[in-house]
């Protein structure tokens, strides 16, 4: 996997936030001798751009509330985020944390450690979006089990089955219907609750 990072570095497509000044200059020179493919923008931006797959943001104190609206933003696809400091104080730092940069540049911009930098920071955002990626499958999974072992439930209270043969009966009904069993254990959820409904409206 790093040295698939490495080589996707070059055609890395990078947003630099940051003030038009020498500051950007170097870094926006290191970032395309690298390979990366560059854009440059200022001030910041209202939401996070589809069209990158790295953010280099300047944080800077003046422009505070800009970077907190960047951040509660929903709009478009989240990159991996990097900050650009030039101070080391408090308050800095705390808009670094929450701004969730997986790496930090200092200024004044130095080509040494840029590579660096980049390379982790690509490499933790992409096993974080991994993680996200199990998580949210086992999630789903625990949902189906849990409303399978629910309709077991209903099942057996209703029809007097016992558990191996309420689980048998939605399996049947799951291939019968041509449905997952997660599918078919939802409808049976459903079709209890209507019946509930409808018992009490009698």
């Amino acid at each position: 996997m790093a040295i698939q990072i490495l080589r996707d570095l070059r055609g890395l497509r990078v947003l630099v936030v940051h003030p038009p000044d020498n500051e950007r200059v170097r870094l926006v020179e290191h970032l395309r001798r690298i390979g990366c493919m560059v854009e440059m923008q200022w001030p910041v931006p209202e939401c996070w751009s589809d069209g990158c797959d790295v953010m280099l943001l300047a944080v800077e104190h003046d422009v505070r509330s800009d970077i907190q609206r960047l951040l509660k933003s929903n709009d478009g696809t989240r990159p991996t985020l990097i900050a650009v400091v030039g101070y080391e104080d408090p308050t800095t730092l705390q808009l670094v944390l929450e701004a969730g940069a997986v790496a930090v540049i200092e200024r004044p911009i130095r080509p040494f450690g840029l590579l660096t930098n980049l390379t982790i920071a690509r490499s933790i955002w992409l096993e974080k979006r991994e993680t996200e990626k199990r998580i949210r499958k086992l999630e789903r999974k625990l949902s189906g089990i849990q409303r399978i072992q629910k309709a077991k439930a209903i099942l057996m209270d209703g029809q007097g089955l016992s558990e191996a043969d309420a689980y048998e009966s939605i399996r049947r009904q799951a291939m019968a219907k041509r449905l997952s069993m997660d599918d078919m254990a939802a409808a049976i959820i459903h079709a209890n609750e209507v019946l509930q409904y409808r018992a009490k409206d009698v």
